[in-house]
């Protein structure tokens, strides 16, 4: 049994957060073609979406190393 580092955790992390990223985005394109869809749902989806691109966007700069040029 191996014990991941963390940087294979955040890794990880992140294609979770970007498949989770994907199927919302897939749900609100299809709410959006229904004209009978919940407005209020799909409102909830949008911020639940751009959630997840800022939690994404964390992972990603604690991945990238800092260059001090």
């Amino acid at each position: 049994m191996s014990v991941m580092s963390p940087e294979e955790l955040l890794v990880v992390k992140l294609q979770r957060l970007r498949a989770d990223h994907s199927d919302l985005d897939a749900a609100i394109d299809a709410m959006a073609k229904d004209p009978a869809s919940d407005q209020l749902a799909t409102r909830r989806l949008k911020k639940r979406k751009l959630s997840l691109k800022d939690q994404i966007s964390r992972v990603e700069d604690l991945l990238t190393p800092d260059i001090i040029a």
